[in-house]
Formats: C-alpha cells, sequence, structure tokens
C-alpha cells in the first residue's frame, strides 16, 4: 500500500523535525491510517500485527496533544509487560526528542517505587506504565488521572489474556469521560469487544489486512532432532549462519538454564532472560543484547511480545510452542522493518502433528531442512576465515610483525608453512567445543541433578577468549580502554590465559568463594597474564576479604581494584 508522506498526516512540525531526523521517509499503513483520526479527537480500535509500526501510530498524536508548560499527565500509555512499556516510553522520547521539556516515564512493577514516586512528583506529561503498578500509584494518591486528555491500550488483547481485566477497568474508570480512548491489538477478540464498548465513544476502525499471519521477510524452515542432539543442531546453525543477534525460545525456565549452560561452555556470547529474574538483570541482559555484547539471548513467552529490536537476524523455537499464537509472535521479533529474517523450529515425533496445526493458522509453508554435517560446518567454518582474512589483506590493516616472521624464515620455516600455521590457530581458536549428533542410542552419562546456586553457569560470561571480531586490528596484549558499565568497579585478577583460567571459572568461583548474589558480574576481559572483572562497586570489600585464600585452577591468585595501565 502507498502511503502519503508523514508531511500530510497532519503533524506539528516539532514531530516532524524528529521524524526527519530519526530517518523515517514514509508512515507504514497503520500510521497513515490511524494518525489523521487521532489528531481529530475520535476514538480509534487498530487492528494490527506485531512489528507493523503501530507505536509511533498513537506516540504521534499523543505527542502532538500535549501542553507542556502544564505539568500533570496529560497521556496515559497501558502495556502488557514491563519490557513493552520501557520501550515504548524510550519511542516516545525519540519521537519527541524536538519538544523541548517534554517529561515522559515508564511505570512499572519490580522497579524501585520511590523512583517513579520522585518522577510523578515532579511533573509529568506522559506515563506509560503496566496496569498493576499504576493501578498501586491510583490507589495510594501519586497518580492524578484527573487531567488525562488520551488514554491508550498498547496490546489490549494480552493485558486481558495476562488477567488484567479488572485493573484495566479500574484505571479507565477513573479518566475523565471526555478523554479520547485508542484501542491497538493484533486480534478482535469478544475481551477485546467488551472493552470497546464500554470504554470507547464510536471508535473509528482501521484494520490492516494481512493474507497470511506470519510476515513475508521471514525464511521459516524446521529440522527433525531429538531433544539430546539440539543444542549441537544449534551450534552448527549457528556456525554455518553467524548471526549479529538472535533469539532462542524455549517452553520452560529450566530448559533456557540448561540451554544457555550449554551454549556459555561452547564459547557462544549468550544470556537468558525469563521470569525468575529480578528486573534489574532483565534490564542489564537486555541492554547487554541490544548493544551485542550479548549475541543469543535464551528466553521464555516472557521475551516474545514488547521485544521491539530490529536487527534480529534470527529467530529458534529451541522448544515448539504449543500455541500458534506464540509461535507468531516468537518469529515476529525478526524480519522486522523491511529486513530480512530467518525461523528456525526443532521437532520430532509427535511435535510434527503441532507444525502442521500452525502452518494452518499461519497459512504458510514451514520448509523441512537437512541437519548440516560436521564436515559442511568445518567447510563453511574454513569459507568465513578465508573471507575474513582475505579482506584485511585488501584493506591492508595488519601488523607486519616482520622481525617475529624474519626469525621464523631464519630458523627454516617456509612462508606457506607460516600462513598455514596462523590460519590453523585462527581456525582453532574458532572452533566449538561439542559432540556429534547421537541418533541411534543415547550416550552414556551421568544424570542430571539440579545445580546449586554456586554451580549455576555464569550469566555475564561471554567467554572473551573467543578470539578477536571482524573489524581494525587491536593488540589484544596491550591494556586499552574497555567500557565499564555504571555502578561497577574494575578490579584486577592475576592470572590469565596463559594460565589456563576461562571466564566461566572466574565468575564461579567468585560466586561461589565471595557468595555474590546470582547474576551480579559485569564484562570479563581475559589477557594472558592477568584478568579484569567488573563488580558492583558495593561488592568490592566483600570480594577482597573472601577470596584472601581462594585458589583459581589450584593457584594462589591476587585480586584487587584495577588501577589501570602501569
Amino acid at each position: 500500500m502507498e502511503t502519503p508522506p508523514f508531511s500530510e498526516l497532519g503533524l506539528p512540525d516539532t514531530l516532524l523535525a524528529a521524524i526527519e531526523t530519526l530517518g523515517y521517509e514514509r508512515p507504514s499503513p497503520i500510521q497513515a491510517m490511524s494518525i489523521p483520526p487521532a489528531l481529530e479527537g475520535k476514538d480509534l480500535v487498530g487492528l494490527s500485527a506485531t512489528g507493523s509500526g503501530k507505536t509511533a501510530a498513537f506516540a504521534l498524536p499523543a505527542l502532538a496533544l500535549l501542553d507542556l508548560k502544564a505539568h500533570h499527565p496529560q497521556v496515559l500509555i497501558l502495556c502488557p509487560t514491563r519490557e513493552l512499556a520501557v520501550q515504548v516510553c524510550e519511542e516516545v522520547h525519540r519521537l519527541g526528542a524536538k519538544m523541548r521539556g517534554l517529561h515522559a516515564t515508564p511505570v512499572y512493577g519490580g522497579a524501585p517505587m520511590d523512583r517513579q514516586l520522585r518522577a510523578l512528583r515532579d511533573g509529568v506529561h506522559l506515563i506509560v506504565g503496566t496496569p498493576g503498578r499504576l493501578l498501586d500509584h491510583l490507589r495510594r494518591g501519586s497518580f492524578d488521572p484527573s487531567h488525562v486528555k488520551m488514554a491508550i491500550l498498547d496490546e489490549a488483547d494480552r493485558m486481558l489474556d495476562m488477567g488484567f481485566k479488572d485493573e484495566m477497568d479500574e484505571l479507565l474508570g477513573s479518566l475523565p469521560p471526555e478523554r479520547q480512548t485508542l484501542f491497538f491489538s493484533a486480534t478482535m477478540n469478544p475481551g477485546v469487544s467488551r472493552l470497546i464498548k464500554s470504554f470507547g465513544k464510536n471508535p473509528q476502525i482501521v484494520e490492516i489486512q494481512q493474507k497470511a499471519r506470519t510476515v513475508s521477510t521471514v525464511e521459516q524452515s524446521y529440522f527433525e532432532v531429538r531433544q539430546r542432539s539440539k543444542v549441537e543442531v544449534l551450534s552448527r546453525i549457528l556456525d554455518m549462519n553467524p548471526p549479529r543477534l538472535g533469539i532462542i525460545f524455549c517452553n520452560t525456565k529450566r530448559s533456557v538454564d540448561e540451554c544457555t549452560e550449554d551454549l556459555v561452555n561452547r564459547g557462544y556470547a549468550a544470556d537468558r532472560l525469563h521470569g525468575d529474574m529480578t528486573q534489574q538483570m532483565r534490564e542489564r541482559v537486555l541492554k547487554r543484547f541490544r548493544e551485542g555484547s550479548v549475541e543469543l539471548l535464551v528466553a521464555t513467552d516472557v521475551a516474545a511480545r514488547g521485544l521491539d529490536i530490529d536487527e534480529i537476524d534470527i529467530v529458534f523455537n529451541y522448544d515448539l510452542p504449543t500455541d500458534p499464537e506464540d509461535y507468531v509472535h516468537r518469529i515476529g521479533r525478526t524480519g522486522r522493518a523491511g529486513r530480512s529474517g530467518r525461523a528456525v523450529s526443532f521437532v520430532y515425533g509427535r511435535d510434527i502433528y503441532r507444525l502442521q496445526s500452525i502452518e494452518r493458522y499461519t497459512r504458510s509453508v514451514i520448509r523441512r531442512e537437512r541437519i548440516p554435517s560436521a564436515e559442511q560446518v568445518e567447510g563453511r567454518r574454513a569459507d568465513l576465515i578465508f573471507d575474513e582474512l582475505k579482506e584485511r589483506l585488501d584493506s591492508g590493516k595488519f601488523s607486519a610483525y616482520q622481525d617475529n616472521i624474519d626469525r621464523l624464515l631464519e630458523q627454516g620455516h617456509t612462508p606457506t608453512d607460516i600462513a598455514g600455521a596462523l590460519v590453523t590457530m585462527l581456525r582453532e581458536s574458532s572452533g566449538r567445543e561439542g559432540s556429534l549428533i547421537e541418533e541411534d542410542r543415547e550416550p552414556e552419562r551421568p544424570a542430571r541433578r539440579e545445580k546449586t546456586r554456586d554451580e549455576r553457569p555464569p550469566r555475564e560470561d561471554r567467554r572473551e577468549d573467543r578470539g578477536p571480531r571482524p573489524g581494525p586490528p587491536d593488540n589484544r596484549f596491550e591494556r586499552g580502554p574497555i567500557p565499564q558499565e555504571q555502578g561497577m568497579t574494575r578490579m584486577f585478577l592475576s592470572l590469565g590465559k596463559t594460565h589456563g583460567v576461562m571466564a566461566k571459572e572466574i565468575v564461579g568461583m567468585l560466586y561461589r568463594e565471595a557468595g555474590l548474589p546470582d547474576g551480579c558480574l559485569g564484562k570479563i576481559t581475559l589477557f594472558p597474564k592477568h584478568s579484569l572483572v567488573d563488580v558492583p562497586e558495593q561488592l568490592v570489600g566483600q570480594v577482597m576479604e573472601r577470596t584472601r585464600n581462594a585458589r583459581l585452577r589450584g593457584r594462589p591468585f591476587r585480586i584487587d581494584v584495577d588501577r589501570g595501565p602501569a
């Protein structure tokens, strides 16, 4: 569908300037059809699939409505999850970047109440929040709904599915009757219809029709693989076409933990996201995932909705979901904003019937693929190394190391042998630990037991020793500036790669010996003779005191606050 430019939708100049800065050329269909009636003050029902640009469809009219001189809540946006509330608020700030004095704040459970109270007390124009926490503020009087001019329900169907019916009724009932209400939902079910009938005023319905329930930019396929071989197959697929960012969906928290542990042990930069994590830990993981320092996010469906990151290349259904709609929301995390994406599902046995149900529901064909052989993976890995090496040679961005090469030549080694040895070392350093797929019998191994907290795999372990990424050359044997998270202190540990130390062993030792809270550690960087560990600043004394007589790989070590390069 050809849409008019943003300049023809009736938006004020400040918003048009922000849109131009962000690089948006034309509105999506849901934006083009929703913004004009919303600016006219009409109630609206927007029916559109995930990833269609609906956030801007309601955020832009909301921002156009604000009176920045009046320091009280004028727009209320309800979201089903904490993650979505944060992302919608971030989008509001991006779109309102040219509006001087704009105050918008996210309000959700699991975050400190005092910080939210302070933001509400200081005067806020727009609130994005989850129903439960907003209702808490309403009942304690910290949220005054009397000046709200617009209420927006984002993913109304999802909020009803999550059991927020009573909270939504109470919140909407407390708002002024003359307010404008915008409902956005992926589906029009009886619950959404009741909500619209109760709180809408003859709303205009805007529906974006889709021939299929999944986006055409997502390539869908499946592999038949036993449970015990899933991690090996997953590793082979990742090594054949390394993604920039990927999400691996599991059905249970235990499956998330086990999959993350196996991936970290194989050298992947992976982390987990599920409901047992504190909000602070969840936000830290999502921040690192957005930045790319974590490449693989292993998650339950708590992250399937509201995770708005355009650069996700691939989604894995490590466990096939029981509900076809969950499948749609999962794979909707990739192939966004016009990019291509890939969705891979693992099935075995009776899973094939669930897969057929998903095909009927999505009205799309999910193609069966053959598992890549170990030889194919090795060949592909060699091709990637060759391409990277050729690109580096063509660019000239490398150091000559002429003295070292001359010494080897003087000892009788040929240039071909030297180059071959270096490529072999590079392949070995980029290789993955793992075993071949067992199809006929279960391999003999000890029964899995529940791990104690001290034995759990480190959430922050990135396996810094995986080797350099493609890019400008850097001297990995010299200390350079390494980004550091706020609130963390960098500590020096006197053991490194030449002592055989791995990042996960450092983290395990610190959790075990120092008794640190699970998941609190930050970045870990391994050098040949030492390592750097980011520790929460309030726990530095505890680490130094409790590790005084500890050993790592049977060796004593020194740990202290890092003083920087000598």
